[in-house]
């Protein structure tokens, strides 16, 4: 029988530090998590790879305001777009050279992924997640008037514009994606939680500008594809209680309960732990067996269970 998981990695991840984020680096940086979803697949396990680009898209838009008086700027979507073709390029030729080193019979392939949300989604009555570079209040409220954007002032840092985080309803080519691994292929896919799309009345997609969370587009497809195992791939080896704290405390086996326990104790915080932490809920109420929380230097040693947060229906 195939086990099959999908592996969310985030985007920061293939950033090291401010010295490291050009292309070449982050391609390095790919490659390190490849090496070890690479074990994965050698100890038995069909890898769905998906990924986060809130970085990367921060890129294109400084690029895009840059050259804004001589060249066209570039839609969210579009951008969302761009990054999981570039992201999904480094991950893919890295595996399939890893895979020609180690002689795993496999190939690798990035499924540019739309994910569906709803227009009438809370999020977009209060939008509130930050995006691209930081503007005068006078440039800022311009492109509101102008665009229709929704600009804040950022902690004293400059202005800002904030889009809607609605949650996924459906992974449109998850079809595609599991014909994929079925066949025995590793698949790219999901990048940055999915291009955020609507579904209009007449059927027809159209892109919107929002910014889905990793985790919940990650979740959302192993939901779709039956995955047997959701694991996030994240920056601490385990997630805690009491974090940073003296008395702070490894998490290594939880149920769905103690999770929700948790979170009611606000033991979790809501820009990281949070939504990785819902997301494994929303995947093992699905029907979904495990969900693992770790690091990337231990993500074969996590399935194994030798570490890493588990939790469990």
């Amino acid at each position: 029988m195939k086990k099959v998981a999908v592996v969310a990695i985030g985007g920061n991840s293939l950033i090291k530090d401010e010295k490291h984020q050009s292309v070449a680096d982050q391609y390095q940086a790919a490659k390190e998590s490849c090496q070890h979803i690479a074990t994965m697949i050698e100890d038995g396990w069909d890898v769905v790879v998906t990924h986060g680009n809130g970085p990367q898209v921060g890129f294109i838009l400084l690029r895009s305001e840059l050259a804004s008086n001589i060249l066209h700027t570039v839609p969210l979507d579009a951008c969302g777009a761009d990054t999981q073709g570039a992201i999904g390029y480094a991950l893919q030729q890295n595996l399939q050279n890893i895979f020609h080193e180690r002689k795993i019979d496999k190939m690798a392939a990035t499924v540019v992924t739309q994910a569906v949300v709803d227009r009438l989604d809370p999020a977009f009555q209060k939008p509130s997640k930050p995006i691209g570079p930081f503007y005068s209040e006078e440039k800022a409220k311009k492109y509101a008037t102008d665009e229709g954007w929704t600009v804040v002032e950022d902690a004293g840092r400059g202005w800002r514009r904030v889009v809607a985080s609605p949650i996924p309803t459906e992974v449109v080519e998850w079809k595609a994606i599991k014909a994929l691994v079925d066949e025995g292929m590793t698949v790219i896919a999901v990048g940055g939680g999915g291009i955020p799309v609507i579904r209009k009345e007449n059927g027809e997609l159209e892109g919107t500008a929002a910014v889905i969370d990793k985790d919940f587009g990650s979740s959302l497809l192993a939901r779709q594809i039956k995955a047997d195992l959701f694991m996030i791939s994240t920056a601490v080896e385990k997630a805690f209680i009491n974090y940073r704290k003296p008395d702070q405390k490894p998490l290594d086996t939880i149920t769905v309960a103690e999770a929700k326990k948790l979170i009611e104790e606000g033991q979790f915080a809501a820009g990281s732990m949070l939504p990785k932490i819902k997301a494994c809920i929303a995947f093992l109420e699905a029907g979904g067996k495990e969900a693992i929380i770790t690091d990337p230097p231990n993500m074969a040693r996590a399935i194994r269970g030798e570490t890493g947060t588990h939790i469990v229906p």
